[in-house]
């Protein structure tokens, strides 16, 4: 069933000026920007240069503050446990940063873990010999649950860190499942354990409820599915961290007072996980971004992209020598696909030439899970909810005929 009507995708395209220039298929990478975040980013700007930098930001200090609002009604939380950073990576890096590590404390995290949050962990195993454990994989993909909860129980560790959605490949971890049984694990062996929620590519293909995803962080990007600007991201920080005084191992004067020579009161809010600078007509840009998903409804954004998304991976199932490589009980947005005896970035180029946009991924991306379905690279495909099942098809015609040159 549709849940939206053709003149609605009209509307949502007319409100998106990149639909008349391409097929953009690359959401998964950075969304088509509505026009009314390019407007509402180029208005500050304009102010900005009018009467000032500070000027501007204490003149729409009513309109920075809505990017907290917006962003908590997003996540289910409160506004006062919203961060605001510049990436995914900067939001899950302040919160990794914010772990109290102590040699020999182990970390345990998917086989599908996004790969800078991979080698952050290698890092600290390097320099403070933390140990890395990763979750079995079910049959299916994904999770396996009774190993994660076996090894929550036998090994304690200080940190989980699950990627709700990975970069490289289609599947959907069961995250509700997961902060069911971590909640579980804490009721029954009360412990210093944190739990890190990746949810990067999610937000705005996704509802995300921080009650029901039950994680103490949860770190997203703004410039995919929520297509808001790039250079944005937020974190979301519990009341128990928060609590807890847990902060990043570099605040700032934005997240603390400096009381006297040898001491600082840090913020008692998400502030503290904030620096001090930040281009405010990017905060400003994804309030209006996330207003825009709210608008159209999280619930039908998700069954659009799912629609969506199930025609791409059907039709690239029908050409020859094409691999569809997603795995897992529930698939989202991205499709991933390998192509035999094919380059990924001659594919790639020319399918820029005529105008779709595609991106490759290689095993360096996602090391683990790449070598269990025996690839090198994929090409990844990312409908959104302004695409139509026309474009799914010319791109896959055009595969075609790429494939048989």
């Amino acid at each position: 069933m549709e849940t939206f009507s053709p003149e609605e995708i009209q509307q949502l395209r007319d409100e998106t000026a990149g639909t008349k220039n391409v097929i953009h298929l690359n959401n998964a990478g950075s969304g088509l920007m509505p026009d009314a975040v390019t407007r509402a980013q180029l208005e500050y700007i304009r102010l900005e240069s009018e009467i000032g930098g500070y000027e501007a930001a204490a003149l729409q200090a009513g309109t920075i503050k809505g990017f907290y609002e917006q962003a908590a009604l997003l996540l289910n939380c409160q506004p006062a446990n919203i961060a605001f950073t510049a990436s995914a990576t900067d939001a899950f890096t302040r919160a990794l940063s914010s772990i109290p590590f102590k040699e020999g404390d182990i970390i345990l995290t998917d086989r599908d873990d996004f790969v800078s949050n991979q080698i952050q962990f290698l890092s600290l195993q390097k320099r403070m010999g933390i140990q890395i454990l990763h979750i079995n994989n079910a049959v299916t993909g994904g999770v396996d649950l009774n190993d994660l909860r076996e090894k929550l129980v036998k090994y304690q560790p200080r940190l989980l860190a699950i990627t709700h959605i990975p970069t490289n490949s289609g599947l959907v971890q069961p995250v509700e499942a997961i902060a069911k049984i971590f909640k579980e694990n804490a009721n029954r062996n009360p412990s210093n354990a944190w739990y890190i929620l990746d949810a990067c590519q999610s937000a705005g293909q996704k509802k995300l409820d921080v009650e029901k995803l039950g994680c103490d962080f949860l770190s997203i990007t703004c410039r995919k599915f929520l297509r808001g600007p790039r250079g944005t991201g937020a974190l979301y920080i519990s009341d128990r961290a928060l609590k807890a005084g847990l902060e990043p191992m570099f605040i700032d004067m934005r997240g603390a007072e400096w009381t006297n020579k040898d001491s600082y009161i840090q913020q008692p809010d998400a502030r503290r996980f904030e620096d001090w600078e930040f281009a405010y007509s990017t905060v400003v840009g994804t309030k209006e971004a996330i207003e825009y998903c709210l608008r159209i409804g999280e619930d039908k954004i998700e069954q659009r992209v799912k629609m969506l998304s199930d025609i791409t991976r059907s039709e690239l199932s029908e050409i020859k020598s094409v691999r569809v490589l997603d795995r897992g009980a529930e698939l989202g947005g991205l499709v991933t696909f390998n192509v035999k005896d094919s380059d990924p970035v001659w594919l790639v180029q020319q399918l820029l030439q005529r105008k779709i946009n595609v991106v490759p991924s290689y095993r360096a991306f996602g090391l683990l899970d790449f070598d269990e379905k025996g690839v090198q690279w994929a090409i990844r495909v990312s409908p959104h909810y302004y695409n139509t099942p026309g474009e799914i098809q010319l791109f896959t015609e055009v595969l075609t005929g790429l494939i048989s040159l």
